[in-house]
């Protein structure tokens, strides 16, 4: 294999140290909230949201007098997305059926999907107004019929913000509170003496609350991984240098630390991209952010085939991978570990984040090996049953599974096999013996 980088990134090892600082901040703040409950997050909310207020929970009088604000324009734009969104999470939760089988006679094996009872979702605003992540979380766990969705947003530029909020309220959340970071995370899961904890977090964030969601899982329920935005570009020379760096500075204005990566075997494409991120960087409105994820976090690799182009893709497993070749449906057909994949130069991660219908919340740290991004079955919980209906069919299985317990020396587990031996199919098994 023949691969050259033209650009790299800091090195894991940098990384590595930035996450481990970041683990130990996240670790003493939970700590507060756990033992002070709503004394550390209002503490914690005016530190670092900058935002005094008595109770972080906007009333429905705050609510509609806040939605009040968002123009007739954005109203529409925002409902326009909703529905896309709610479209596709309805048919993917239409794919999910209850079943009830007869295994054998009378053995009835089935399943049901029942909602999560309570989650959390956080959608991010600090920075940027992140009005589509309360789309992506907040309307998609409501048409999995959750009962009680709490949702926290930070305030931007020192109030809630009309747009974000709107979406919330639209969206179907029973509870909004103006709270951002480590603070709303760790109030929703672990619990304080006004906020209820919920059984699940969703939704994403920047590295703190990425952290903070990793250290809560266990406690409660997370749906991913889903730290500061990655991005991949996967381009061959049909298309040309102003898509791709266009396409890698519009992810890389997430954050200070948001990977973006172009892939390629074409080197003018390559080396025309850098040229043009530099030229992009001097007229980004966001070029502060931009040009600092690109500098510490951009990278530009080379290679000779398709086929390496796959094996390094697959190996980075990227959040967004955008593919713009003369064989998009290979890649599609062929790609195994990545958050989500933008097929064709027409489509692009924009329309992904923001409008398109698929959700945005997307694994991230090379977690696309073992899971996809957030969906409409995440706020689900698939629980099996079984019911056993005649004496034939508890004899038969029953003699079955006292031999299989005794062969694993469970002499209890037999026993509750053989009583129904004994029972249901008239026949004396001695107790501490497998049925014959």
């Amino acid at each position: 294999m023949t691969i050259e980088y033209l650009k790299r990134g800091i090195s894991d090892s940098d990384r590595a140290e930035d996450d481990a600082k970041t683990a130990a901040v996240v670790a003493d703040t939970l700590k507060q909230i756990e033992q002070h409950g709503d004394k550390a997050v209002h503490e914690l909310a005016v530190k670092f949201d900058n935002y005094d207020r008595e109770s972080y929970r906007l009333t429905d009088d705050e609510i509609q007098s806040i939605i009040a604000k968002v123009s007739a324009r954005d109203m529409e734009d925002l409902k326009f997305a909703q529905e896309q969104v709610r479209n596709f999470a309805q048919a993917q939760r239409a794919s999910m059926v209850d079943i009830e089988i007869e295994t054998l006679p009378g053995v009835i094996l089935g399943h049901k999907n029942i909602p999560v009872q309570s989650v959390g979702c956080y959608v991010p605003g600090g920075k940027f107004p992140m009005v589509a992540s309360a789309h992506m979380s907040i309307a998609t766990a409501s048409v999995a019929g959750v009962p009680r969705i709490v949702a926290c947003t930070p305030p931007f530029n020192g109030e809630p913000n009309p747009a974000v909020i709107a979406a919330m309220h639209l969206g179907g959340a029973h509870e909004i509170y103006v709270l951002g970071g480590i603070q709303a995370v760790g109030a929703m899961a672990l619990g304080t003496q006004t906020i209820a904890p919920v059984h699940l977090l969703v939704g994403p964030g920047n590295a703190f609350v990425a952290e903070a969601k990793r250290q809560l899982f266990g406690r409660v329920g997370i749906d991913l991984f889903a730290g500061p935005t990655e991005t991949m570009v996967i381009a061959d020379d049909t298309v040309d240098a102003e898509l791709c760096a266009t396409d890698l500075l519009g992810q890389a204005e997430h954050g200070y630390n948001s990977p973006a990566v172009l892939l390629t075997n074409s080197r003018t494409l390559a080396e025309e991209t850098l040229k043009e991120i530099d030229r992009l960087l001097t007229i980004l409105p966001t070029a502060d952010t931009a040009s600092v994820s690109w500098r510490d976090y951009g990278e530009v690799i080379l290679c000779d085939t398709y086929d390496e182009m796959l094996e390094v893709a697959d190996d980075i497993a990227s959040e967004h991978v955008q593919v713009m070749t003369d064989r998009d449906d290979w890649f599609l057909e062929n790609m195994t570990c990545y958050g989500a994949l933008f097929l064709g130069a027409r489509t692009n991660v924009a329309n992904g984040d923001k409008v398109i219908g698929t959700n945005h919340t997307l694994p991230t740290k090379k977690a696309g090996r073992y899971t996809g991004g957030l969906w409409v079955g995440k706020f689900l919980k698939t629980h099996s049953y079984q019911k056993v209906l005649t004496d034939e069919a508890a004899t038969t299985i029953g003699e079955y599974g006292s031999r299989l317990c005794m062969l694993e020396g469970f002499v209890g587990h037999a026993e509750q096999c053989n009583v129904r031996v004994r029972r249901y199919g008239k026949k004396n098994v001695p107790y501490g013996e497998a049925a014959l």
